[in-house]
Order: C-alpha cells, then structure tokens, then sequence
C-alpha cells in the first residue's frame, strides 16, 4: 500500500453521532488504519456497487466480548466435540476476508469493499490481521478475522457456509486469545447473534480506559518466531495438514 499523503487526523471521538459515525473521507493506508484502531475507531464503508465512501465510526455504547462468559450452547458444545470441523490460524486470510465480503442475500450490498479487503490484506502480511478457519472435508466452511495490537484485538467479520462453523471459529478464537493473554476482545457493535453468544455492551469511555490498558501489554497473537502460515497452535485440536 501507498504511503499516506496527509497526516491522519480524527475528530474527538465524543464528536460522533448518535449511531457512532465520527467522519467521512481519510484513506485505507496501514497508518490511518492502526491510528483509528488505537483511537478507538473502526472504518465502515457505505458501498453502493459504484460509489464508495470511507466513513469511520466509534459507538457508544461499544459490544465487547468478554473473554470468559462466551455463551457455548450445548448443541454447540456437541458440534465441537463431533471433530466435524477443523480449525487452523493464518492459513488461508485472503479467503476468509473474501468470503465475509460475500453479500448475505441478494438484495444485500456489502461493507467489505474490494479497497478496504486489500487493506486488511496489506495489515495481514504485516502482523497485524489475523483469521481463524475452519474446513469440512479440506474446504472452508467457516471463518473469522480481525486485528491485534497488544492485548486488543478487534474481531472484524465472520461467515459460515456449513451450520455452526462461524460459531466454532469464535470458540477456537477466544481460546486462542485467552491462550495468548489478551484482555480485551472488540466486536464493536451488538447484533441479537452475537448477543446470543456472550456479548456485552459497555460505555465508550469505559472501552477507551480498557484499550489504552490493552495496548500496552507485551502480547502477541502468534509466536513471532513462527513461519507465517506454518506454525500450530496447541489450542486448535484438529488441524487440516
């Protein structure tokens, strides 16, 4: 990705609108990226099929997903131990990222423009983006993606194209968070799905006080030792070779 041509500046975020949209326009560069994620705010196109506008939000209240109260259902709790699905890290993000880009219905458009995918790309070749997948049979029939920094990470998306496999890429996802001592897991705004699974809203500033917090600790969501792509994480029982 290009370098950006301004400095990257955001609005107070205590300026945002009732529904959280903070402003339009700035760029998809990793460095108004990671500006907005360590402010607190995340990028939300609104994309017609031609036109597309950049526009930035921070909500308050914020949905978080506390790490230990995931709801696992016990239909779920079956699924998991059934082995019909396997999960790995790092192993296909590009995919991921494309299949949460996919419009849900026909009529529906998406807000994962092809722009704002390749920025998350770009974020992923560097550390930063990560994605959880899930395989049936050696195809991919789930998966979730997000960012880290620090002890933050922010959960972007997921999809399913097999019963249950976004809800088992959760499952894998929290461990692994928990695993590598992260304290704050972002899914920024309550939906009655993620509702169902555990997620919790909290005020804006209460979030900030935990994100500042989360930022500064020395963890990481991978080894940095590890190959990208190679390496396996104890956590994830069932591994596609």
């Amino acid at each position: 990705m290009g370098k950006s041509c301004s400095a990257v500046r955001f609005p107070p975020v205590w300026q945002a609108s009732e529904g959280g949209l903070l402003m339009l326009g700035g760029q998809l560069t990793t460095e108004w990226l990671l500006t907005a994620y360590r402010q607190g705010i995340f990028p939300w196109p609104v994309y017609d099929g031609q036109t597309e506008i950049l526009a930035w939000f921070s909500p308050d209240p914020r949905a978080i997903l506390e790490l230990d109260q995931l709801h696992v259902s016990h239909r779920l709790q079956r699924r998991l131990r059934s082995h019909r699905f396997q999960a790995t890290l790092d192993v296909d993000f590009r995919s991921v990222i494309a299949a949460c880009a996919e419009a849900r219905r026909p009529d529906e458009g998406t807000w994962i423009t092809p722009h704002l995918a390749e920025a998350y790309v770009e974020l992923h070749r560097l550390g930063v983006a990560h994605s959880v997948e899930v395989w049936q049979e050696g195809r991919l029939a789930g998966g979730v993606y997000g960012l880290a920094l620090g002890g933050f990470f922010a959960g972007e998306s997921m999809f399913h194209r097999e019963r249950d496999a976004s809800k088992v890429a959760l499952v894998h996802l929290v461990r692994h968070l928990k695993s590598r001592g992260f304290v704050l897991f972002d899914v920024q705004q309550a939906s009655p799905h993620l509702m169902r699974l555990g997620a919790t809203e909290v005020p804006r500033s209460e979030f900030l006080k935990r994100l500042k917090l989360a930022l500064e600790l020395p963890v990481s969501f991978t080894d940095p030792n590890r190959v990208p792509g190679l390496a396996r994480n104890p956590q994830f029982a069932d591994i596609v070779p």
